[in-house]
């Protein structure tokens, strides 16, 4: 029988920039993505049951390195910049292009990669962008919402349709989560354990 994995054992190891300077000893990593403002800090600390363990910024952008957090002495959990939006220069988009290029050539302990979405918008042009880099590298990856509480019902269907009309998955598959109130977290713990 697998280990359960403790997900209130966690704790920060370090930032990894272009150079991929990994954290030892290698361990398998989950991948966080996700736009700048679709709530991954949040998300991942309500796995982890911590306030303050990933940074949530009020500015979308704020982070530029991949952030390796520990947890149970198992794994990796990978909390990649966001996507889709900077108060920064141009700059920005080329060093992130170079971080996330250079991660997925070089880390052979990548496992799965969790794309998180929020409820309330349209699957745009760079969530697609990262979805097909996905797909096209056969690196396994589930589609999370985030922000559920924020979504009225209409928007949750809306949301359900979207995926399944666009990545045909089905909506038993579909996760909605949300930091606030808690829904969805034990389901994405769930998920991230079965992918170990």
């Amino acid at each position: 029988m697998a280990k359960m994995i403790d997900f209130n054992d966690v704790k920060f190891v370090k930032s990894v920039s272009v150079d991929m300077d990994f954290p030892s000893p290698r361990l398998n990593e989950i991948l966080f993505l996700g736009r700048s403002n679709v709530g991954k800090s949040s998300i991942i600390n309500a796995i982890t049951n911590r306030k303050q363990l990933a940074f949530v910024s009020k500015k979308p952008g704020h982070t530029t390195l991949l952030n390796y957090f520990l947890i149970d002495d198992t794994f990796y959990l990978v909390d990649a910049p966001g996507y889709g939006f900077s108060a920064r220069d141009k700059n920005h988009y080329k060093l992130f292009a170079m971080l996330m290029d250079n991660y997925f050539k070089k880390s052979n302990y990548l496992r799965f990669a969790i794309v998180l979405l929020d409820v309330r918008r349209h699957v745009n042009e760079d969530d697609k962008l990262m979805i097909d880099y996905l797909i096209k590298c056969h690196i396994p990856f589930r589609l999370i919402f985030t922000k559920s509480d924020l979504g009225n019902q209409k928007e949750r269907a809306k949301a359900t349709k979207m995926l399944m009309d666009i990545y045909n998955i089905p909506k038993e598959e579909i996760v909605f989560t949300s930091s606030n109130d808690g829904r969805g977290v034990e389901t994405l713990r769930n998920i991230i354990q079965s992918h170990l």
